[in-house]
């Protein structure tokens, strides 16, 4: 049987004082269960931890060689229950997130600043990524949360919505589309067109929606990341459709949107989390200030 933990500590209480009686007062126990833990713990080690003289108790020299070993393992075991709390109670740790890079520059510094401020000793880990990135992350374990589109089939995914977004259309100032309070999806078609990532969800919507009303886009070229569309679109290079949360990500000089109708997008936008790896207490909390949040 191996030692319990109360046995390490009367053992150590005992070297340190070489009395029972003062070894009882650093445990709060008696001294004859004081007594019962040492030959426990002997009995279970093989052999004498202290020589017993007249007028105190003197390690054995096993006993000598233990007693370093005893006082790491208490400590560790005390530090691994104070981690363990500080988890608990969100005093540390740590929260992996992978967002797409409209929600990352939209809706997450501010959510950082107000997690940080309730939990300044929790490191967040930011990851702007696509929205098949974010699945797979939160479905391996590598994010303790995505902030994305709806999953689709997915078994082992859960989603909770937590706002929805629409499409704009995005003009050089003084483009003509800008003199109509909306543009329709259809006369996106005669002007040259400034496309954004072919793998990100964004783009496989417009160009569903654009086969859906029977047009093709006249794609000039297409960037990857969001601030360089609107730096070619403010150049005047071409139009673009941008989610409206992108906005807050882009420098806005020389540049314009109106809403995009016929028809009228709704993007469901929200939290994605396992079915396999349930949340730490800080993922949890985070989850918690992003619904509050919005």
């Amino acid at each position: 049987m191996n030692p319990s933990i109360q046995q390490l500590r009367v053992f150590i209480a005992v070297a340190h004082s070489r009395s029972l009686a003062e070894a009882s007062e650093r445990v709060h126990l008696s001294q004859p269960a004081i007594s019962i833990a040492l030959r426990k713990l002997e009995e279970n080690v093989g052999g004498a931890l202290f020589a017993r003289t007249s007028r105190q108790l003197v390690l054995t020299p096993e006993g000598d060689a233990f007693l370093p070993v005893a006082v790491r393992l208490l400590n560790d075991w005390n530090e691994a229950f104070e981690d363990l709390n500080d988890q608990f109670s969100k005093q540390r740790g740590k929260v992996t997130i992978a967002a797409l890079p409209t929600l990352a520059a939209g809706l997450f510094p501010q959510v950082i600043r107000l997690f940080h401020e309730a939990y300044p000793r929790i490191n967040l880990s930011l990851h702007d990524v696509l929205a098949e990135q974010i699945n797979q992350m939160v479905r391996e374990g590598r994010a303790d949360l995505g902030l994305s589109v709806p999953p689709g089939d997915a078994d082992d995914l859960t989603f909770e919505p937590v706002l929805e977004d629409s499409y704009v259309a995005v003009c050089p100032c003084g483009h003509p589309l800008l003199a109509q309070p909306a543009v329709a999806w259809g006369q996106l078609a005669a002007y040259p067109f400034i496309g954004i990532n072919r793998l990100s969800s964004s783009r496989q919507d417009i160009d569903r929606i654009m086969q859906s009303v029977g047009e093709r886009l006249d794609i000039l070229c297409d960037a990857r990341q969001i601030a360089t569309v609107g730096r070619m679109v403010a150049a005047g290079l071409g139009i673009s459709v941008l989610p409206s949360l992108s906005f807050r990500q882009i420098a806005t000089d020389g540049i314009a949107h109106r809403p995009l109708v016929e028809p009228t997008i709704r993007r469901e936008l929200g939290m994605i989390l396992s079915r396999r790896h349930p949340p730490s207490a800080a993922a949890s909390a985070l989850c918690q200030l992003i619904r509050d949040h919005e």
